[in-house]
């Protein structure tokens, strides 16, 4: 129930008005954003760099409404390729279509994207596209697929393990050799649609995992590239041990190598087991949002962690 209210927080437009203007919620979202500035979120990313962790760099931000404000997106996101290739840091990008205009003219957002990956191509680096609510699915796969159609193939995409659909999905992308991000999906769906139970989300992660692994052995075993930049087919976004447990044995399983399976986790979660994977010689990347619009990615982070959510309840009604 708390995770579903705080979903409806993050889309709601009176409490970001009102969250946004707490200086505790500011504060607490430090903890999952790397900063308000590009510079902050280099900085981190030149940290985790030193660890032996990869990064994809994310400028939080979700459905612009004119076409406008798509491109001030777009060209935030070039500049962001543009610091990457200058600090020299091993990191790639994620973007979301709704920033791009995806729900003002999908041909806009088109263009858009194509933008941002030819910037991306140009220095060897590779765009991620990220996947956001089920009404948007389908578009989003094409989109990403058109990218392939007008040359480029340093472009992927994300699946979420929640949706029905996903083992379908996951089939196809990996029969035509696409990167794929598989995360357990964070968005309020209806049971028409998702699973309902997280034992049956966690039990088809697992299964989408093991295609995925089993399919990168087909593809030859493609690993993380030497830059850190162009992550293996499989990228398995979890923060759940037990995931990743079953992953690692898997792998093994099939003699698939460490380098050709690449474990991917938030910023500020379980910095633990992104240290522990990391000294075992896995690849890890953190995915490192930034930005003024923190809010929503924020909200969603709370209804993740019911700990987090206790804490930011108490002092809410405080203030």
């Amino acid at each position: 129930m708390l995770r579903s209210f705080f979903i409806y927080l993050s889309k709601a437009n009176w409490a970001r008005k009102l969250v946004m203007g707490m200086t505790l919620a500011r504060k607490m979202s430090a903890r999952f954003v790397a900063g308000e500035t590009l510079a902050d979120a280099i900085r981190v990313i030149k940290e985790l760099n030193t660890k032996g962790i990869n990064a994809t760099l994310d400028h939080l931000g979700e459905h612009t409404s004119t076409a406008e404000d798509s491109r001030t997106a777009t060209r935030d996101i070039l500049q962001a390729l543009d610091a990457i290739q200058e600090s020299g840091v091993r990191a790639n990008v994620s973007v979301k279509l709704t920033q791009f205009g995806l729900v003002v003219d999908p041909k806009l957002c088109a263009d858009n994207l194509a933008a941002i990956v030819e910037r991306a191509a140009s220095y060897n680096n590779f765009v991620r596209v990220d996947m956001e609510d089920s009404p948007v699915t389908q578009i989003t796969l094409d989109i990403m697929r058109e990218m392939r159609q007008r040359g480029f193939d340093n472009v992927g995409i994300v699946i979420q393990a929640y949706l029905y659909r996903s083992e379908a999905d996951i089939r196809q992308l990996i029969q035509d050799c696409y990167t794929v991000r598989l995360c357990k999906g964070a968005y309020k769906e209806p049971a028409k649609v998702a699973f309902p139970q997280k034992k049956d989300v966690d039990a088809n992660y697992d299964k989408l995992a093991a295609m995925l692994m089993e399919g990168a052995k087909e593809k030859g075993c493609p690993s993380v590239s030497d830059d850190g930049r162009y992550p293996p087919l499989p990228g398995l976004a979890t923060h759940d041990a037990r995931r990743v447990e079953f992953a690692k044995a898997y792998a093994r399983k099939i003699g698939l190598p460490q380098q050709a399976v690449e474990f991917q986790m938030l910023y500020g979660i379980r910095r633990e087991l992104q240290d522990q994977l990391a000294g075992e010689g896995y690849p890890v990347r953190v995915y490192v949002p930034y930005g003024t619009e923190w809010y929503p990615y924020y909200m969603r982070r709370l209804a993740e962690r019911p700990a987090n959510v206790w804490f930011f309840v108490s002092n809410f009604f405080r203030r």
